[in-house]
C-alpha cells in the first residue's frame, strides 16, 4: 500500500493516482488544503497544468487577498465545499473540515478498491474529526515529545483578560500571522470585549473575507482611515492587529502580545517591559499528533518531512502505537515502509 500515498522532493502529497496536495506534480488533480504560503507551492503552474485544482470557497477567497496575482478565476479552479465528494475516474475526493484556519481542509481519496488514503494538512485536534482510513499523511509541525502545551489555563482565557487588563491603558497591539489573528478576534468578540478593532489594509482585506464566510468580527477599522488614525495617535482604547513581520516597527511605546504556537513552558511569557508572549497555536501539539493518528486507525503513517522535521514524530508513532510509519521525504538512511 505504501506506493498509494507519497510526499515528493518538491512538498506535494500524493495521494492515489489522481491528486497532488499542496505543491505541484504532474497529476491531473491538485489541492489546496489552506491558504497558508508553505502550502501553495506550485499554485500557478497547477491553475495552468492540472484538470482541477481544489479547494474550499473561504480558501480561495483568502488566497485571492494574500496574492492578487493568482489566476483563481481560471476555470480550472474548483471550489469544493466540505463532505461533498467529487468523483474522478476511478477515485473519490473529498474535502473535511479542519480545525486550523478559516476554509482549512483535510483530503481524502477513496479508490475502486475501497482503500481510504488521506492527509491531514495543517490541523488542530480539538477542532478536527479525524478521518477514519487506511493510510494516513499527517502534519509534523510540532512532532517531536518536547513540544507539548500541558497548561493547567485556558490560554483564550487568559489571552482575554490580559488585553482587557491593557485596554485600560490604551490601545493594545497584537502580533500574529494571517488566520491567527482573526482568530484571537473572534475570541475577543465571543467574551463580549467591544473595543473597536483596527488594523493595517491586508489584514483588514483578510477579515473582510472571514467575515463574508461567518465569523463575526466588527466593528473593525482601517489604521489609514480617520476612524482607525484618531485610535491609534489618540492612543484610545482599541486592539490594533498587525502581521508579525511589523512587529519592530509599530506600537514600540504601547502594550504588546504576540501570539505564538512555538511556546511550551508557559501559556504566558513576559518577553520585554511592554511585550508578553500568549502561547495560542493552530496546529496540534505532539499529543495531539499522536492522538490524530490513533483516532484514524491507519494501519501505515506519512509524516510531513518538508515543511517541518517528519522523523522524530515517525519513529514515536511506531514506538507508541505500534503502526508502520516513516517520514517523507526521506533522509539520509532512513527506510521505507
Amino acid at each position: 500500500m505504501a506506493e498509494r500515498a507519497q510526499i515528493t522532493k518538491n512538498g506535494a502529497v500524493l495521494l492515489g493516482d489522481s491528486v497532488a496536495c499542496d505543491a505541484f506534480d504532474i497529476r491531473p488533480i491538485r489541492v489546496v488544503t489552506h491558504a497558508h504560503a508553505d502550502h501553495l507551492y506550485g499554485l500557478r503552474k497547477s491553475i495552468k497544468c492540472c484538470e482541477k485544482v481544489l479547494m474550499t470557497k473561504a480558501t480561495r477567497d483568502l488566497c485571492k487577498t494574500l496574492n492578487n496575482s493568482l489566476k483563481l478565476d481560471e476555470k480550472s479552479v474548483h471550489p469544493l465545499e466540505y463532505d461533498q465528494p467529487l468523483k474522478y475516474g476511478d477515485e473519490k475526493i473529498t474535502l473535511l473540515k479542519a480545525d486550523h484556519i478559516l476554509g482549512a481542509s483535510q483530503v481524502l481519496v477513496e479508490d475502486a478498491c475501497g482503500i481510504r488514503i488521506a492527509w491531514s494538512g495543517d490541523f488542530r485536534l480539538e477542532g478536527t474529526q479525524a478521518v477514519d482510513c487506511d493510510m494516513l499523511v499527517v502534519e509534523a509541525t510540532y512532532g517531536r515529545p518536547s513540544c507539548r502545551r500541558n497548561f493547567e489555563v485556558d490560554v483564550r482565557a487568559l489571552l482575554v483578560e490580559m488585553i482587557e487588563k491593557q485596554l485600560r491603558g490604551g490601545a493594545v497591539y497584537v502580533f500574529g500571522y494571517h488566520g491567527k489573528l482573526q482568530e484571537v478576534m473572534k475570541i475577543l468578540r465571543d467574551a463580549d470585549v467591544q473595543v473597536p478593532f483596527v488594523m493595517p489594509e491586508l489584514v483588514y482585506e483578510v477579515t473582510k473575507v472571514c467575515e463574508r464566510h461567518g465569523m463575526t468580527l466588527g466593528p473593525i477599522s482601517h489604521s489609514a482611515d480617520k476612524e482607525g488614525n484618531e485610535l491609534l495617535c489618540g492612543n484610545l482604547p482599541c486592539v490594533a492587529f498587525y502581521h508579525m513581520n511589523q512587529r519592530q516597527h509599530v506600537g514600540l511605546h504601547n502594550a504588546r502580545i504576540c501570539v505564538s504556537g512555538w511556546e511550551f513552558q508557559k501559556p504566558c511569557r513576559q518577553i520585554s517591559a511592554r511585550e508578553h508572549l500568549i502561547a495560542l497555536s493552530d496546529h496540534s501539539d505532539f499529543d495531539g499528533l499522536i492522538e490524530y493518528v490513533r483516532r484514524t486507525h491507519a494501519k501505515q503513517v506519512i509524516t510531513d518531512n518538508f515543511r517541518s522535521d517528519g522523523d522524530a514524530l515517525a519513529k514515536e508513532i511506531s514506538r507508541r502505537l505500534g503502526i508502520s510509519a516513516v517520514s517523507m521525504p526521506q533522509s539520509s538512511g532512513q527506510t521505507t515502509l
